[in-house]
């Protein structure tokens, strides 16, 4: 079975190894934005470990819909959703630290090798009440301007034109992000973001020698997979538990990390380890190695509902009547999360790795029933853990793992 999980854009090499403070302000608040995000992601990754099959996330376009809801967010709402997400910037100061790494993530509007960039927005029920200074926020800091459409009278319609956008900023890798249901006549606001990802290896796989291989599913089973190979010098490190590689993308502006445990069985043990600061620890370890490079063609999309895995982690009252929004809406009787769905896509092959992501965060009037949620030698032929980075920035773009290349 394959099993991916693809982590948003979250900074690790910037990283202090000191314990963090409380809040952070001024110059460091995206340091600590990003320290926060890094430290969410792999919770998340923590919780949907447990499950079985395809899975694939970014806590990058996650963090950042959310963000954009907790703005509104008050009380103790408020401090269930900065305790579960790790928002280490206060409540005043977050805004701006998105502000500035979503312009790192984006480039800043400088030409770039690769293809990367993200987008918001947010979509309101025409005529419904939004507390000004929220939508001027969401507008100035996350770019999410509001679009109105008729939710009430037009449910379908406004589904449509949600996934429409979303389609566009994915470059069409993620459709039908909302599916028939996800939005209801009742439906005040849903908040989006996309984030889309193309990149060339540095250098590329020679695909006449991609071949037919085995794959150790598990200690007893296997199964066929097209294999890529190349050798290439790149950093690597060699830990008595498991192998890590540092694949770059063109110009090392980017890198495709694997981490590949040694034991074919070894990968839940990996997991467990696994953590912001464990791997902010292993970076600057590695060294460069000439290395033979053996690497599967993986490509796959996965969509998931977080409603009960954000309450699990530790911000129940969001999704409950009693959440407090009132800095999004005053509108009786107010509103709460209903959902939060994502959706995420992947393709790694001999010339590069293609990525795409989107989240919806959804609300309801309070009082109204949520609907139910939609269901050196380096040799990778066993299950292994992999993330995409940002060499410039030190941000994480994508983190996975995978069991079984062909799902």
């Amino acid at each position: 079975m394959f099993v991916i999980w693809v982590v948003g854009v979250i900074s690790i090499a910037t990283l202090a190894g000191s314990a963090l403070p409380a809040t952070y302000q001024g110059k460091n608040d995206m340091t600590a934005l990003v320290r926060g995000n890094n430290a969410f992601a792999f919770d998340l990754y923590g919780k949907l470990r447990e499950g079985n099959g395809n899975l694939f996330f970014s806590p990058y376009s996650i963090s950042t819909a959310l963000a954009m809801t907790y703005a509104g967010a008050r009380e103790q709402t408020a401090a269930e959703m900065a305790k579960t997400l790790h928002f280490a910037v206060d409540q005043e100061h977050l805004p701006s630290a998105y502000q500035s790494l979503l312009a790192a993530v984006n480039g800043k509007g400088k030409p770039r090798s690769f293809q990367l960039y993200t987008a918001n927005a947010l979509w309101g029920q025409k005529g419904y009440y939004f507390q000004p200074d929220f939508l001027k926020l969401t507008q100035d800091y996350y770019g999410g301007s509001l679009r109105e459409v008729d939710f009430r009278n037009a449910t379908e319609q406004a589904r449509q034109i949600i996934n429409r956008w979303v389609e566009e900023q994915t470059n069409n890798k993620i459709q039908e992000l909302l599916k028939p249901g996800a939005v209801q006549p009742t439906t005040p606001l849903v908040l989006t973001n996309a984030i889309y990802f193309k990149a060339a290896w540095m250098e590329e796989f020679w695909e006449a020698a991609t071949k037919p291989e085995a794959f150790h599913l598990t200690a007893e089973k296997e199964a066929k997979v097209p294999m890529m190979h190349k050798t290439e010098a790149c950093n690597f490190l060699d830990d008595s538990e498991f192998q890590m590689l540092a694949l770059p993308y063109e110009r090392h502006q980017l890198s495709l990390l694997v981490l590949l445990p040694k034991k074919v069985d070894g990968l839940a043990d990996l997991e467990k380890s696994l953590s912001a600061e464990k791997l902010e620890g292993w970076l600057p370890k590695m060294k460069s190695y000439q290395v033979e490079i053996s690497l599967p063609k993986f490509k796959m999309t996965a969509s998931f509902e977080l409603k009960d895995v954000l309450s699990a982690l530790g911000m129940p009252m969001a999704f409950s009547p009693r959440a407090d929004f009132t800095g999004i809406t005053t509108t009786p009787p107010g509103i709460m999360i209903g959902q939060v769905i994502h959706k995420a896509y992947v393709d790694v092959n001999e010339k590069g790795t293609e990525a795409a992501a989107a989240t919806a965060v959804v609300a309801l009037p309070k009082g109204v029933p949520a609907q139910p949620p939609l269901r050196a030698v380096f040799r990778a032929d066993h299950p292994f853990v992999f993330a995409i980075r940002d060499n410039q920035t030190g941000s994480i773009l994508f983190l996975g793992r995978v069991t079984n290349p062909q799902g």
